[in-house]
């Protein structure tokens, strides 16, 4: 009966990240999920950070790349880091396979493509169980893939 229970989880996981993947753009990166946004690599990482915040997860730090090119001389596309976490989920996947912990906390890349479009970039939840080899976790990667895809979702989407 557990092994039922446990392909039943892991087929819910494939569909989240499945349906998660379907809002990115073609051409992903392995691992990655990546979205479009409406807005500009500040306002979009403002969004971010406030939507992390008000969610009660605590932004670790926020890197502007950009910037940091800047202050050596070179020219860089607008492009920011958030990186933050969630203690009680990340707890959780170390417990089960510390190697995860090389991933986390997790990070959201937000930069300015060539054509100026505006991305946002993630790891998929699916890609750290396969890296790690973490297994009876589905349900807490299951809330780390509905939890990044509703922030991310709600801070690049007009509306």
């Amino acid at each position: 009966m557990r092994n039922v229970w446990m392909v039943l989880a892991m087929i819910a996981l494939v569909g989240v990240i499945g349906s998660t993947v379907a809002t990115a753009r073609a051409g992903t990166v392995s691992g990655l999920v990546i979205v479009q946004s409406a807005y500009s690599v500040d306002e979009t990482a403002n969004r971010l950070q406030g939507a992390l915040q008000a969610g009660g997860l605590m932004v670790v730090a926020r890197v502007d790349h950009a910037a940091n090119a800047q202050r050596v001389g070179k020219v860089l596309r607008p492009t920011q880091l958030l990186i933050f976490g969630n203690p009680q989920a990340g707890t959780e996947l170390l417990q089960a396979v510390q190697t995860v912990g090389i991933d986390l906390p997790q990070k959201l890349l937000v930069w300015e493509d060539e054509a100026g479009q505006v991305h946002v970039a993630y790891n998929d939840p699916g890609y750290l169980a396969q890296r790690h080899g973490i297994v009876g976790e589905d349900q807490t990667l299951m809330m780390i893939g509905n939890a990044l895809s509703r922030l991310v979702m709600g801070a690049t989407t007009r509306g």
